[in-house]
């Protein structure tokens, strides 16, 4: 089958991120596939867990778990050359991909990077950085990082999982920029006091996995599409964007569900397709996209 073609690509991406509102009471984010986001808030940029590459399909080719590639890539990540901030979940490849990252860090000599406390001395190997390179932060801390806030929410996926001295090595992030505030979940699947721990924050945007957990995929699984929705709605986020599909062909999932039960529970959300930005002015609209 043909691949998916993004909505915005290469130079039209870039194009489109100069032309996209740059006020203060505007935030603008594109999907980049998978779990990534390009966030631009205050004048800055941020990128969440991005994989921008072929790393996976080529890793797995020939195996009994082919990573094929139902997506063309986004932008190659040397373009990305005016990003202040980047961030890694946890250490699974798509979510931490040296193909991606070291051409991140190439393109921009000052780029600051939060991971998970727990995994620096992994982090570090994988891209060939020294240890000190990297800003760690472990549940419910927090820490300034240029111009985006960054609290740490443990993350479970499939379990809470942490190292010897008590960190977790799977986390979300809530990001506050200026007057917006950002969640994004990382891989997760729900367990009791995740919603109690992002209750107290005022989300405006809910970037959430909702491709589910089939142990078919023999990967560990992630919020289903109405496991999403239920999530957003919970933490009052204002609207909730699903992300992790349409990327490999064995570990998708429709967002059909996630857009019922949107629709069913009165949650605003938006659905894009990658490539597509989303700007903070659709708050409360609840736009339907399919």
């Amino acid at each position: 089958m043909p691949l998916i073609k993004p909505v915005l690509q290469d130079e039209a991406l870039l194009a489109d991120r100069i032309a996209a509102p740059r006020d203060q009471n505007t935030l603008c984010l594109w999907w980049l596939g998978q779990s990534g986001f390009l966030v631009a808030c205050n004048g800055q940029h941020l990128v969440f867990d991005p994989y921008l590459s072929d790393s996976l399909t080529a890793k797995y080719d020939a195996t009994d778990k082919p990573h094929v590639r139902m997506t063309e890539l986004v932008i190659a990540p040397e373009k990305l050359d005016f990003v202040d901030v980047v961030t890694s979940s946890h250490n699974h490849t798509d979510h931490l991909d040296a193909a991606t990252l070291v051409p991140l860090f190439t393109a921009n000599e000052t780029l600051q990077m939060v991971i998970p406390e727990a995994n620096r001395a992994f982090v570090a190997e994988r891209l060939g950085r020294p240890q000190s390179t990297f800003i760690g932060l472990n549940d419910g801390q927090t820490v300034q990082v240029g111009g985006f806030l960054f609290t740490g929410i443990a993350a479970a996926h499939d379990e809470l999982e942490t190292d010897n001295a008590g960190r977790h090595k799977f986390l979300g992030y809530v990001v506050q920029c200026g007057r917006f505030t950002l969640y994004h979940s990382g891989d997760c699947v729900l367990y009791d006091g995740l919603k109690e721990r992002l209750q107290r924050f005022d989300i405006d945007v809910a970037l959430l996995p909702i491709n589910g957990s089939v142990p078919a995929r023999r990967v560990a699984g992630n919020f289903n599409g109405r496991e999403a929705a239920q999530l957003a709605k919970a933490i009052g986020a204002r609207v909730a964007i699903p992300c992790h599909y349409e990327l490999f062909s064995f570990n998708t999932a429709s967002p059909d569900e996630f857009i019922a039960e949107c629709k069913a529970i009165g949650q605003p959300y938006v659905v894009l397709r990658a490539g597509e930005r989303w700007c903070s002015a659709l708050l409360g609209e609840a736009p339907e996209r399919g």
